[in-house]
């Protein structure tokens, strides 16, 4: 027995001395405040407790070590300091998916008791344990600051002005819970008579299952079922766009990926049920691994899936090329890579799902819960009015979230079963089951006149789309549109070829194909430069996208261009600094490519002090809830403080993936479109007349087409582009001073929530540029620790220093465009431009290596 004393009551322990104080936590004392980001890994910092005055990371503190020990965790906290801590974090946009955040306020409050005035270097020190993929850390960093003024002084932490509406810093919606770890995610939910489940992956990348053998797995007490394909009773394989993806692969087939799942179990606790997926044994006919993509598409080459190793081929040819480079005075012609990396959301993957009278209830942090349930319903065989999916607002995502992962396997077993069953994953298998960000070989030839205007691009890109199709298309289809970056150049002749192989599969990530393509390009340009003479930042000056110029794909853009703003924003800065890189970037906002697409909303008078707002899109730290509310004020002049927002596929306001920079653009338009009626409704009623009446609002976009459209009529690839451009400043020593990021948003709906997108990303893009690969090698990783993911820390942060832009979008709810992809398109490339002025050397591959000594 362990004695020990938790927030100040005594508790017994009478299990394993060498488990962990995380599950001890979590499981047996249900203290969810304590996240699990990647247990037993000791690597995020997201269970940090403290144990005996001393911050520790309690998934790697075995029991026997917190015997007769004092164990505090957030709950145990005097509330002055949680109301501080949970304002600070709130006020400053220190918190955004805000999973790693109570892990971090733990740390922070141990920091400042010892340290009532901490500097910004003490504070990143503190934070070297910790981890946070949205931020980029500098909000968290003055959010600690703002505490610590607040509990040395004994006065509130400042409030900006309350007002709700579009271009105010109202606060990240119900963030304050999610700060102090009260807000649950997926896994921290329990209902009566839950069931947890466990997945057996394949031991291989590529082997025909000879036999899979349950019967030790079913012999250990507390299982309830193995699951295996044939318990499958509706479709098999499904997919976001492609139906290649199969729930489980079946004895006689043949694996293609090491994250392919074989069987599943539900047993009484999740300790019992990996006990029990590791019990089942499996027989391989082990087969060579198809691994590289230009060996996949070679004839004879085995094939992953039955119609080939192509998944899918875009083009955008424009004018006569070969004519175009004949009058070229300047040609960089040269081949770029970039590599494969993790997501590195903090939240791995989990789902709950209830069984329901002839259906189920999924409780999911999905990117798109009607795609959800779309798949869901084809897996069970199910009408999809069968299938109701609530969004547990996730703990990032980053275009990680958008396929399903441990969804599907947990609503077969809950809808076989018919109980409750939590299916939760390892960091390890989250890393080894979910798509990542696609390596593509890019082969560049850029042409420009000899009086810097650019006339021509042929680019050849391929990319390892991995063992399944995901969204694998699509991605190299916008690298393959976004090609001539933010510049107007009227030939080209663009091939992107996506490539099957027995790699993890790739698919939606930050960016979205537009960063590969634009690290090509970005350098190429630098490069046209220094051989033709050309002042860089006048060269992209010149050639930028302005209204009449076209993109790649031929739209003709009308208005809202604002590349040549962001230009002149960061000018003085780039002109002044001796070592300075500078990219340009465009990115689209993810609606059209030829399909209509639409958002829609629900506006339910519950009462004259509550009015429920329903729409579909996901919640994972963009402020995707808080933009819906600032519309809604914004609209009807109503308090903030009487909305709730709400997402669940039974109140049907239907709507895409919650991707590509989406969603302030479909639910702002949405939520203008469902206020017209309230409004006029409120001219002649008061609130509480209207209680019990609904408003629908649905802003829909039909007008786009497909990418090579060539009928004669206009192009009109995307609805909206955002447009950016970056400097990144090096010191006398080669490392990175600061980066000086400028972006046109359009309209700033939320400046705070700008601000922190933008430092997030480019705090993604600087570990793009310089520390992240996620190596695999024979179809397996080198590595599935999250440490050796490359993700920059705090102490390894530059200064970022965000300019908003607003040139308006004509369709953009009041003028607003995307800016959660934008913001890491042009960071590896002027990180790449930057290291040359220093010391000359070309780098043209991801990651890149340090700088060398200074070219005099």
């Amino acid at each position: 027995m362990i004695k020990l004393t938790l927030n100040g009551d005594q508790k017994q322990f009478h299990g394993d001395p060498d488990s962990s104080l995380l599950k001890y936590l979590r499981v047996e004392q249900r203290v969810v405040s304590v996240k699990d980001g990647c247990s037993p890994q000791g690597a995020c910092g997201c269970c940090a407790v403290e144990l005996n005055g001393k911050v520790v990371l309690s998934c790697v503190i075995p029991m026997k070590k917190a015997a007769d020990g004092k164990v505090r965790t957030l709950d145990g906290l005097d509330d002055w300091t949680r109301t501080v801590l949970a304002d600070a974090f709130a006020q400053c946009g220190g918190a955004q998916c805000a999973f790693c955040i109570p892990g971090i306020a733990m740390r922070a409050q141990n920091l400042l008791s010892s340290n009532p005035e901490p500097s910004d270097d003490e504070i990143r020190k503190s934070l070297n344990q910790h981890l946070c993929r949205c931020t980029g850390y500098q909000k968290i960093i003055e959010s600690i600051r703002v505490a610590g003024d607040s509990l040395r002084t004994g006065e509130p932490v400042p409030h900006h002005a309350r007002a709700s509406g579009v271009g105010t810093r109202r606060r990240k919606y119900k963030i304050e819970d999610a700060v102090l770890g009260d807000r649950p995610y997926v896994a921290d939910l329990e209902v009566e008579r839950m069931l947890h489940g466990a997945l057996r992956l394949s031991d291989h990348p590529r082997a025909r299952l000879a036999s899979i053998d349950t019967s030790k797995a079913l012999a250990i007490k507390g299982v309830h079922r193995v699951f295996l394909a044939d318990d499958v009773p509706g479709q098999r394989s499904v997919g976001l766009i492609v139906p290649d993806w199969p729930l489980l692969v079946a004895a006689g087939e043949v694996t293609r990926y090491v994250g392919d799942v074989i069987a599943c179990v539900a047993a009484d606790s999740r300790h019992i049920a990996v006990l029990a997926a590791q019990a089942i044994e499996v027989e391989y006919e082990v087969l060579e691994p198809v691994t590289d993509m230009f060996e996949a598409i070679k004839p004879g080459c085995a094939k992953v899936h039955n119609s080939g190793n192509i998944l899918g081929v875009s083009r955008a040819k424009r004018g006569d090329v070969d004519e175009a480079f004949a009058k070229c005075a300047f040609i960089s012609e040269h081949t770029y890579e970039t590599q494969r990396i993790e997501h590195g959301y903090l939240e791995p993957e989990a789902c709950l799902v209830e069984p329901r009278e002839g259906g189920i209830k999924a409780y999911s942090q999905s990117q798109g819960v009607y795609e959800d349930r779309r798949q869901l319903a084809l897996l069970l065989g199910l009408d999809q009015t069968q299938v109701d999916v609530e969004l547990v607002p996730n703990g990032g995502g980053f275009g990680g979230k958008e396929d399903l992962c441990t969804q599907g396997h947990a609503a077969l077993m809950a809808y076989l079963l018919q109980r409750p069953v939590m299916l939760e994953i390892s960091r390890d298998e989250s890393i080894r089951m979910h798509p990542k960000r696609h390596p593509i070989h890019m082969e560049y030839k850029l042409g420009c006149s000899s009086d810097g205007k650019l006339l021509a691009l042929r680019a050849r890109m391929h990319g390892d789309t991995g063992a399944y199709a995901s969204v694998g298309m699509k991605v190299l289809e916008r690298a393959c549109g976004h090609a001539t970056g933010a510049y107007y150049v009227p030939h080209v002749d663009i091939e992107a070829t996506a490539v099957y192989t027995n790699n993890v599969p790739c698919g939606a990530m930050r960016g979205f194909g537009a960063n590969q393509a634009n690290f090509a390009l970005e350098c190429a340009v630098d490069e046209l430069c220094e051989t033709g003479g050309f002042d860089r930042w006048q060269f992209r000056y010149d050639n930028a996208l302005t209204e009449g110029r076209s993109t790649a794909t031929g739209q003709v853009l009308a208005s809202g261009v604002g590349v040549r703003a962001t230009l002149e924003a960061v000018k003085e800065q780039f002109e002044c600094a001796r070592y300075a890189g500078i990219a340009c970037g465009l990115k689209n906002t993810g609606i059209g490519n030829g399909m209509p697409d639409s958002g829609t909303v629900r506006l339910l008078i519950k009462a004259p002090d509550h009015i429920e707002l329903h729409h579909g899109w996901t919640e994972m730290g963009q402020g995707v809830h808080t933009v819906a509310v600032q519309s809604f004020c914004e609209e009807t002049g109503l308090p903030a403080d009487i909305v709730t927002v709400h997402v669940e596929t039974s109140h049907e306001t239907p709507c895409g993936m919650t991707t590509a920079s989406r969603a302030t653009s479909l639910v702002g338009n949405a939520i203008i479109e469902g206020c017209k009626q309230l409004c006029e409704d409120l001219k002649t009623h008061a609130l509480s007349d209207l209680v019990g009446r609904e408003y629908f609002g649905e802003w829909v976009c039909a007008w786009t087409n497909k990418p090579g459209k060539t009928d004669g009529g206009p192009v009109c690839t995307h609805y909206s582009y955002s447009y950016a451009t970056q400097v990144v400043v090096l010191n006398d020593d080669g490392s990175i001073d600061r980066v000086v990021a400028a972006h046109d948003a359009g309209r700033v709906i939320n400046p705070t929530l700008f601000e922190g997108q933008i430092e997030g990303s480019v705090h993604m893009g600087l570990g793009y540029a310089l520390t992240e690969s996620l190596v695999m090698e024979g179809g397996r990783f080198q590595s599935t620790r999250l440490r050796k993911c490359g993700i920059l820390r705090a102490r390894d942060m530059p200064a970022v220093e965000v300019i908003a832009v607003e040139v308006p979008d004509e369709f953009g709810p009041y003028g607003a465009k995307g800016v959660g992809e934008i913001g890491l398109v042009p960071t590896a490339p002027a990180v790449s431009n930057a290291l040359y002025m220093y010391d000359k050397i070309r780098r043209r591959t991801l990651p890149m290596k340090p700088v060398t000594t200074p070219t005099p």
